[in-house]
């Protein structure tokens, strides 16, 4: 029987790469769901090639322009994550959540009670909103699997393992295309230099994320929450290689680590399969191996991992302002509306506001909380800066 398959984002990176895995082996799958928010023509390039019958597209405008429209092939086309049960009459076997930013929150906790496992890619998810949706997640019985290449790999690495066993676990971090870069010499940085990732291809979002080492920012906060681990056995480790994603220390002295190839094809392709299933990959690579070059992060040189300190090992909604203002300022960026040192330092004062220091406290108690409270952040902001020059 085939795997009926849906994906929140299949026209991103992470769901093109899902798709490319599965168009190797259609026999086993079938994709019941594909969405997208404004690029229909990939939605329905996809939609066509794999028969996917139906398609949510939630840019209205977008949606109006299409909906009446006649296709060579036969679809539902929805405009809201609302008609979930409209397209789905029982559990199907597997969710791809990849929408990227807050706006994938909402839409990957309504569809948990729809399938039997997801994946989610979407860090907002799992930073923001953690205690509910895994809340949702043991509600529906629904089995979660992290997608980031760190998760994964200390998800594979933790399986069938007492966390109590574990000393500390250590995140790998490439320092991105400026690791050797002074500080100061970031007045400059241009959208281009801060876009090339010396070792992933991806999006300019993520891609000035990991150049400002935000990321891996996230990650602690994301390792902390799916693991229930508390932030001090949590550590961040520099490898530009990135062939090393995690490394696992045991209070019996024995450390696990654990290294891939540096592309996300490998944990999205382990999330769908299960171990018998074998992908092409690698050789070991033995010059990598020697030269693995692990170094603590210096904290001078990345100052955004100093927002780690803010943290306490409670949910709250202070990291939804954290992610919204960086969201916002990099946006601001890409728009050459500040510079690229400005990101992290406007970053600092914006968070360290006496009314933002408050929701250290406040436990998320829904998702239209935490998407209030995004909005909020993300207005303030762009009002300060189209108001004058300074945030």
């Amino acid at each position: 029987m085939k795997k009926k398959i849906a994906i929140l984002g299949s026209t991103g990176s992470i769901g093109k790469t899902l798709l490319n895995i599965i168009s190797k082996d259609k026999k086993n799958f079938e994709i019941v769901l594909l969405t997208a928010n404004k690029n229909y023509k990939t939605l329905f390039k996809q939609a066509k090639e794999f028969k996917v019958k139906n398609l949510i597209l939630t840019n209205s405008n977008i949606y109006k322009s299409l909906k009446n429209k006649n296709y060579p092939f036969k679809v539902n086309i929805f405009n809201s994550f609302d008609y979930l049960n409209k397209i789905f009459n029982k559990k199907i076997d597997y969710v791809m959540s990849s929408i990227v930013g807050v706006q994938g929150l909402e839409p990957t906790y309504n569809i948990i009670k729809f399938t039997k496992n997801i994946a989610i890619a979407n860090k907002e998810t799992i930073i923001c909103g953690w205690n509910i949706i895994n809340k949702e997640l043991k509600k529906n019985k629904t089995n979660f699997i992290p997608v980031d290449s760190e998760h994964f790999s200390l998800w594979y690495g933790m399986q069938n393992l007492n966390y109590e066993h574990i000393e500390k676990i250590y995140l790998t971090a490439s320092g991105g295309p400026f690791y050797n870069t002074p500080f100061h010499k970031l007045k400059n940085v241009t959208i281009k230099n801060a876009t090339k990732h010396p070792n992933w291809k991806m999006g300019k979002k993520i891609s000035i994320d990991s150049a400002t080492l935000i990321n891996k920012v996230y990650e602690v906060i994301e390792a902390k929450n799916i693991f229930n681990l508390p932030y001090e056995k949590i550590e961040i480790l520099t490898h530009p290689k990135s062939y090393v994603h995690s490394l696992i220390k045991f209070k019996n002295g024995m450390i696990k680590i654990v290294a891939h190839d540096t592309t996300m094809k490998i944990p999205i392709f382990n999330t769908l399969n299960s171990n018998n299933y074998k992908i092409k990959s690698e050789k070991i690579n033995l010059n990598l191996l020697n030269n693995l070059n692990f170094q603590k992060i210096n904290s001078k040189r990345f100052p955004m991992i100093k927002l780690l300190k803010l943290l306490t090992n409670n949910h709250s909604l202070y990291e939804t302002i954290i992610v919204s203002a960086n969201d916002t300022l990099v946006e601001l960026f890409l728009e050459k509306k500040i510079k690229f040192i400005d990101i992290q330092k406007k970053l600092f004062k914006i968070i360290k506001t006496k009314d933002f220091l408050l929701y250290r406290k406040k436990i998320p108690k829904s998702i239209e909380e935490i998407l209030k409270i995004n909005n909020y952040v993300r207005l303030k902001i762009l009002k300060k800066v189209y108001k004058s020059s300074n945030v």
